[in-house]
């Protein structure tokens, strides 16, 4: 249900926001909008506003919307609104109610970029982990335990930080110079060769094909919460307890502790406890939960992390309101540019179109953001608007970028296109998009079927 509820909020805010653009945009150019629909297909609920009495529109199938427009080329329009038609503005006004709705996706993503800047984020320091033999990193002799600092010309303090100028570098397939210390603050520059990637290895996690992968930090298995209504509270387990045993298997640290619970649903454990410097023995039975497609054990205790141990893994990245926006506007222009050049890469050949996601995709990672909380889920939702913004002003009939293209070919020629020729490239169009949304389902499909 969460999952169901953060994807219909997803296709909401998206849609709404997208469409909202355009519409604002006609209303400021004097152009009359007859309706505001979100979805496609029979109506489920209408309404009508304004003077101009437009409909608004919540249709069947809620995977789009559209603005309709005062429009001589599509029905009889009165003499008394000839001005307020859309076929009678110049074409720059035209051009502005076009490419008012990917930029209003834009915005709305700088918008959940800057509040998320100052609110801030926690992430793990990029403390580097196990360095896989003969893979880039450990040809450019990185070394575990290592802390990076600079990924060609950008600072990093964060393992997020730390990915994302990765798989920006990892597309343009060159050397990148990386800065890290170790030791006593000694720092050291690595040359990692990025030419070694293949096209197959953006299918996965790019950063394990170049040999990073974050450190995992040894954490006691120290009982830090229990959830109301567990198996942990009712077989008696309380926070403070440090295990030490179970089933007589030494208990190392809370990962190995969280496996043997997890590989033993509906069975019941004898632990070994350190309860207040004294041994105490507890029999629990993990409650079975469904994960994908296999049964795992939960207790419903979970790992409450020391102050020192936060300071020592984790960093808080926030900023005051101006630079956040800074960084929002920022990060907003790099995902734009990230997406423009990996659909470059695939239309090359040198990504693979796996990457490429549909609303299944869409709907799996929004519940999966929702369910680690509401500042994963605004970044989920602040990635996706930047890519509808930026899948919208492509230069593809159908498409607002299309129509864009048509209006910047008519200033260019003086005349507008004939309506044999728009006619042809909104057919060339469709056949596109019905490609990419075939790709698109397929991928999910093969996710699914893979999961």
């Amino acid at each position: 249900m969460l999952t169901l509820a953060a994807f219909l909020v997803t296709l909401a805010v998206l849609i709404v926001v997208h469409e909202y653009g355009h519409f604002i945009a006609a209303r400021w150019c004097g152009v009359k909008v007859l309706r505001f629909a979100i979805g496609f297909g029979q109506p489920v609920y209408t309404r009508t506003f304004g003077k101009d009495a437009t409909e608004f529109v919540i249709a069947a199938f809620p995977l789009g919307g559209y603005v309709k427009m005062l429009d001589e080329r599509e029905a009889p329009v009165d003499e008394a609104d000839l001005g307020r038609s859309y076929n009678r503005q110049n074409v720059w006004k035209r051009s502005a109610i076009v490419v008012a709705g990917p930029l209003a996706n834009l915005l709305l993503a700088i918008m959940l970029y800057w509040m998320l800047f100052m609110v801030g984020v926690t992430d793990m320091k990029p403390w580097l982990g196990q360095v896989p033999a003969n893979s880039p990193a450990a040809l450019a002799s990185m070394r575990s335990g290592e802390l990076i600092t600079r990924i060609g010309d950008t600072k990093v303090s964060s393992w997020q930080e730390v990915r994302w100028n990765m798989l920006q570098q990892a597309l343009k397939r060159g050397t990148v110079v990386v800065e890290a210390t170790s030791g006593y603050n000694e720092s050291h520059q690595h040359r990692i060769d990025l030419g070694r990637l293949r096209s197959a290895d953006f299918d996965e996690d790019v950063l394990e094909k170049i040999g990073l992968t974050p450190a995992k930090p040894i954490i006691p298995a120290r009982v830090g919460e229990i959830l109301p209504d567990s198996a942990a509270l009712r077989d008696g387990l309380q926070v403070g307890d440090m295990v030490k045993m179970i089933n007589n298997v030494p208990v190392s640290d809370w990962e190995s502790f969280t496996q043997i619970i997890r590989d033993n649903p509906g069975k019941r454990l004898q632990m070994q406890i350190e309860r207040l410097g004294h041994s105490v023995t507890l029999y629990v039975t993990p409650l079975p939960a469904k994960e994908n497609s296999s049964t795992v054990g939960r207790i419903g205790a979970a790992y409450v992390m020391s102050a020192g141990e936060s300071r020592q893994y984790l960093i808080d990245v926030k900023y005051p309101p101006l630079k956040a926006l800074g960084h929002a506007i920022t990060k907003t222009w790099d995902t734009s540019a990230f997406s423009l050049n990996a659909l470059a890469s695939m239309v090359a050949g040198n990504m693979s179109w796996k990457g490429v996601s549909g609303p299944v995709t869409i709907a799996t990672i929004a519940g999966q953001t929702a369910h680690i909380g509401w500042k994963a889920f605004i970044g989920f939702l602040a990635l996706v608007s930047v890519s509808l913004g930026v899948l919208n002003l492509l230069p593809v009939p159908v498409l607002d970028g299309g129509h864009l293209m048509y209006h910047m070919v008519e200033i260019l020629r003086g005349a507008p296109l004939s309506e044999r020729t728009m006619e042809y490239g909104q057919r060339v169009g469709l056949t596109m998009l019905g490609l990419l949304m075939t790709v698109a389902l397929y991928n999910d499909i093969v996710r699914f079927l893979a999961s």
